[in-house]
């Protein structure tokens, strides 16, 4: 009898080690494609939000800046339908536009930011204050369509740019209405608390724009602002065919470095604040980092600006087939 027992206790001790053995070799194998893919919570799609909230003709620039930066998301492969445009006014229809249906970004006009594969999702006077505070917070009308809804989740990315006229904490909307600094902030805060963004890159090229960004207290937010308090975002490149100056100095060097990214580039957003040259934009950008919990030299801008997605894993099956 001690014998079998011995023998019993010898076959259980084998198996638990051997249980052990597995146990510890999947926790490897795990390890590993957790290295491979990267964090398994990280984002898994980016989304973006560009706004340009100026009226009438005499502010072209700020409808060609929003436009310069759709067409640079799209470019690294956002597709339409996670970006959300609005523009306040649209200046290729305006009759003063001596150029119809076209929208340029530089006098020399090489390229017409219009075109035709546009989609505006917001436009005229459905650019509002309070149109934009819904979208971000999800507290559209039941019948609104899905063009005009942000349906990000917990594991998105969300790059929001702003552009228009402001001032000390606000920014105005069609020139009738104004956003302010704590409304952003709130806006923010209920997106946080309703999982509806795992990181935020926030943008905003405006008369003291860093001031817009100041009341923000909410997790994983990074904002960059074009000038600080007291001071103005200048405009850049006159065209006299037009009569108006065509862009904003602080979008255009944004731009300008832009162009040098691809969704297989390994440019940094540490590397994007770094090209900043004031004597060029003429202005003080600033850089709130302390919501933000990465380190910038090693967030890619394309985890904002790309839309390459990570693989989810998961260790449930999956049924291929007809079942019987």
């Amino acid at each position: 009898m001690k014998l079998a027992s011995l023998a019993s206790f010898a076959a259980n001790v084998a198996l638990a080690l051997a249980m052990l053995a597995v146990a510890l070799g999947a926790q490897s194998n795990e390890e590993k494609v957790a290295e491979f893919f990267g964090d398994s919570e990280t984002h898994t799609n980016n989304w973006a939000v560009l706004v340009s909230t100026s009226r009438f003709c005499f502010i072209y620039r700020h409808m060609a800046n929003a436009l310069s930066m759709y067409r640079t998301v799209k470019r690294m492969g956002i597709p339409d339908s996670h970006i959300i445009l609005m523009l306040a006014d649209d200046m290729a229809c305006n009759p003063r536009n001596s150029f119809p249906a076209a929208v340029y970004d530089h006098p020399r006009k090489t390229l017409d930011l219009y075109g035709d594969n546009v989609e505006v999702d917001y436009r005229g006077y459905e650019v509002t204050v309070e149109n934009f505070i819904r979208l971000l917070t999800g507290r559209v009308a039941a019948d609104t369509p899905r063009n005009k809804r942000l349906l990000t989740d917990d594991k998105s990315n969300v790059f929001i740019y702003m552009t228009g006229h402001g001032g000390e904490d606000f920014l105005k909307f069609q020139d009738s209405e104004e956003i302010n600094s704590y409304d952003i902030a709130d806006a923010f805060k209920q997106m946080w608390e309703k999982q509806r963004y795992r990181e935020i890159l926030f943008i905003i090229d405006t008369c003291q724009a860093n001031t817009m960004y100041s009341k923000f207290d909410s997790p994983n937010i990074l904002s960059i602002g074009s000038s600080k308090k007291g001071q103005n975002s200048l405009s850049h490149f006159h065209d006299y065919d037009l009569g108006v100056s065509v862009i904003d100095r602080f979008t255009y060097y944004n731009l300008e470095f832009f162009e040098s990214v691809d969704l297989s580039s390994k440019q940094t957003l540490a590397d994007l604040i770094a090209a900043y040259n004031t004597s060029l934009i003429q202005s003080d950008p600033g850089v709130r980092t302390d919501l933000f919990a990465r380190d910038l030299a090693k967030t890619y801008l394309t985890d904002f600006f790309g839309a390459v997605q990570n693989v989810e894993l998961t260790t449930e099956a999956f049924p291929i087939g007809k079942s019987k």
